[in-house]
């Protein structure tokens, strides 16, 4: 038999493990598997690292402890760190190339050391399998290490050891079909949801099909007769802590960073939280000296619809409040440029949790704002002896108190209204909040560009101009004939130019094709128009029907304000959709005015869906401000218009309430067949 003779070089690394213990040299043949390695999977790549041992030698002691099980004169030590090698030994013993006397480099530690040993080799070496790894976190708690040590020791988050800890708290079965890739970690982590192995082992088991298996699927089966706290309303407004104390039960959701994620079981008890608090509330609001305050857990439009409003003044802020307010709006402000800081540097993958995170912080300054805004409303004495206010809940769990409510007498046509309102309400589709594909930043730049288009194409459209503007008036002057429409409009009667938002929500419009050719129009009749306000009337009795229809042409155009922070149905389209305009004719994809403001995955699949997938390749490897300037080389003449300009859908214009048809001339009753019939539609809808 040949044996190879291998060398054996201490490593510091290990040799300083275990309280200044030395390496020791023991017999192979007294080494074995020890039952505290956490790594559960075979190891791999052994050949290659036996190859190693025999070409370099063993340059790297192992990690053991005693075997208490050995009956042996010499106990077993068990190998806890160093599976590896120890199998990579074990095949060079089987090829006859050491024998069982081979010296091999150790350090002894105890069971307690041993299983950190283990743990802190297999996370630095080859990459461990999660259920080994949740494993060896379990057992050094059971070991009477505290959660810090552990977090300490592994220079992880408490958070992250609580997570493996809940994992580690699975039924054997389970954690054995996790290790064997049986069960992914999302589908583990909904099942830790449960505390018990049963209710794992059954929820698991019941689901017999690929779909019912899929995470969202165990979650509804594991919490069906549970409030999910962190998308209930009341869940929101009475928070988990405050239920908790109440002696309410929390099925603990760790594997989420909201605040109030988990699921509650006593709906009862959390329905009386949120009532008592309400109540709170309300006694407060009634000493400003209302005739009544309601509370409702539930903000109902519908109910609200059915109260006048009593008349309110606004005072003049303090100036401790204006200083307040002016902090308030710095914070909105701070967080809206947070946000669009991050839609504009993203270069990596998006983090859907930093989004919502800045989402939310928007939301709230902005809510703050608001609510601050409101205390400088005031109403009269005699009048809240009248009125009332309701203190209910929003369905994001804020408190909203609607002030200066006074009961009416409900007639037919108000019972209509709110019979229409209410089944609108009802059918309302509210889907959960997802994040918008464009930031609000970049749809006020393209949707200023949309505006700038819409503007030199009216201009050129007298007779369009003019049926847009008495589109505007019409509804005012006859207000008993549409008194009961509601009709967003495009243009700003009153009379508001939309230049200046123009040129501040869009700094690249000065190189628009639609802005240069208004502004050529703007100074052409600037010229011709006379230099004093007095004398303007005078000149326009004296123009001829071309000059007025043209300048009005213009004037109306200047009042187009299409600029919205998102991407809707705006009523400009249907200005857009008479006009048929072709916007690629106006606005082209390039990097200052596009690809620079949204994420380096965005430009990707953008070029790739457009050009080709080999040219979106070439911008997938780049730092995102090439990946933007490539992108502009290869999108500029393509044509491509981004969501928020290729929308062209037009707001649904909503008739409420009902006409009486008694006693109509036949006028009337086409003017009525015609509004039902928009009521009837705006029902369907």
């Amino acid at each position: 038999m040949e044996v190879v003779e291998i060398r054996v070089t201490e490593s510091v690394l290990e040799a300083s493990f275990g309280n200044g213990a030395q390496i020791e040299y023991v017999p192979y043949g007294r080494l074995c598997r020890s039952p505290l390695n956490v790594r559960k999977k075979a190891p791999t790549g052994i050949e290659a690292l036996a190859g190693t041992i025999v070409g370099n030698g063993l340059v790297q002691n192992l990690v053991v402890h005693p075997v208490k099980e050995s009956r042996a004169k010499q106990p077993k030590l068990g190998v806890c760190a160093g599976q590896r090698r120890l199998a990579a030994l074990d095949l060079l013993l089987s090829q006859g190339k050491i024998t069982k006397d081979f010296k091999v480099p150790v350090l002894i530690v105890s069971e307690g050391e041993a299983v950190a040993a283990s743990l802190i080799e297999n996370r630095e070496r080859e990459t461990m399998h999660i259920a080994d790894e949740c494993g060896a976190f379990r057992l050094l708690t059971e070991e009477g290490k505290s959660i810090a040590h552990v977090s300490a020791l592994f220079k992880v988050s408490e958070m992250v050891v609580r997570r493996a800890l809940k994992i580690a708290n699975l039924s054997p079965v389970l954690l054995d079909l996790l290790r064997d890739d049986k069960l992914d970690y999302e589908q583990a982590k909904v099942l830790a949801l449960a505390d018990d192995h049963p209710t794992q082992e059954r929820v698991w088991n019941d689901a017999q099909t690929s779909w019912l298996r899929r995470p969202a699927e165990l979650r509804v089966a594991l919490t069906k007769a549970e409030l999910d706290g962190s998308e209930n309303p009341l869940a929101k407004f009475v928070g988990l802590d405050a239920y908790q104390a109440a002696g309410g039960y929390v099925r603990r959701d760790l594997f989420s960073d909201d605040q109030n994620a988990g699921y509650i079981a006593d709906a009862d008890l959390l329905h009386r939280l949120a009532t008592d608090r309400l109540i709170e509330l309300s006694q407060a609001v009634a000493t400003e000296g209302w005739c009544f305050v309601e509370t409702r857990t539930r903000c109902d439009q519908a109910e609200l619809f059915q109260y006048d409003r009593i008349a309110s003044t606004t005072r003049k802020p303090t100036k401790a409040e204006k200083a307040e307010l002016a902090k308030l709006v710095a914070t909105r402000d701070e967080a809206k440029a947070a946000l669009d800081a991050y839609y504009a540097d993203q270069d990596g993958e998006e983090d859907e949790a930093l989004w919502e995170k800045l989402d939310n912080a928007l939301d709230d300054a902005s809510a703050a704002v608001d609510a601050y805004a409101e205390r400088f409303e005031t109403f009269a004495a005699d009048d809240m002896k009248q009125a009332g206010a309701f203190v209910a809940i929003d369905e994001d769990g804020k408190v909203q108190i609607t002030r200066g409510l006074r009961c009416r007498e409900i007639n037919d046509a108000d019972a209509g209204s709110i019979a229409h309102f209410t089944h609108v309400q009802r059918n309302r589709d509210l889907p959960a909040k997802a994040r918008p594909l464009h930031g609000e930043k970049l749809c006020k730049r393209l949707t200023a560009h949309r505006t700038a288009a819409v503007q030199i194409e009216l201009a050129q459209q007298p007779t369009v101009a003019l049926a847009v503007l008495m589109y505007r008036m019409i509804p005012a002057v006859f207000n008993d004939v549409y008194g009961q429409s509601y009709i967003d409009h495009a243009v700003r009667i009153d009379v508001h130019t939309s230049r200046d938002a123009l040129v501040s929500n869009a700094d690249d419009m000065a190189d628009s094709a639609a802005w240069k050719a208004f502004e050529g129009e703007r100074a052409k009749w600037s010229r011709m128009l006379p230099k004093r306000t007095d004398e303007l009337l005078a000149w326009l009795l004296q123009q001829d029907v071309d000059v007025m229809s043209n300048l009005f042409a213009f004037c109306v155009a200047a009042t187009v304000d299409s600029m919205s922070p998102v991407d809707r149905a705006h009523p400009v389209n249907e200005v857009a959709n008479t006009l048929e305009l072709d916007l690629t004719r106006y606005w082209k994809p390039t990097r200052a005015g596009y690809f620079e403001h949204v994420p380096k995955d965005r430009i990707v699949t953008v070029v790739g869906e457009t050009v080709s997938p080999q040219a979106a390749g070439e911008l997938r490897g780049m730092k995102k401000g090439d990946a933007a300037a490539g992108a502009e080389l290869r999108m500029t003449d393509s044509g491509w218009l981004p969501e928020v300009l290729r929308n062209r859908e037009v707001p649904e214009h909503v008739t409420y309430g009902h006409w009486e048809d008694d006693g109509e001339s036949d006028a009337d009753s086409t003017q009525d067949e015609c509004n039902d019939g928009d009521a009837e539609e705006a029902e369907v809808a």
